[in-house]
């Protein structure tokens, strides 16, 4: 088992190290949305008040992952209902036996 890595981020202008497992790309691909997201509410709510800014941006950023879940979701159970219908249509095209 691999120990925890320290991964420096920068967000808004603040730098923190994370402590994870995760690979490192990943936690700096998050840091950067965050920061992104971050400036982006900034810039529309005019709000100076960091608290504010940071809860917008999660909200953001979750209704995106919401709305991605729900995208995926009528994607469930496709690969087993694949399967069902290939075995169906194999059944039905096997050659029948030669009768006896």
């Amino acid at each position: 088992m691999a120990g925890k890595n320290t991964v420096p981020v920068t967000v808004q202008g603040h730098e923190y190290r994370i402590r994870t497992d995760a690979d490192p790309q990943t936690v700096w691909q998050a840091a950067a949305l965050l920061d992104e997201t971050m400036a982006r509410v900034r810039l529309r709510s005019r709000s100076v008040d960091s608290l504010d800014v940071v809860v917008l941006a999660a909200l953001n950023i979750a209704n995106s992952l919401v709305s991605l879940r729900e995208a995926r979701r009528p994607l469930e159970g496709v690969e087993d209902r694949l399967e069902a219908l290939i075995e169906l249509v194999e059944g039905v095209s096997e050659p029948a036996a030669p009768a006896p």
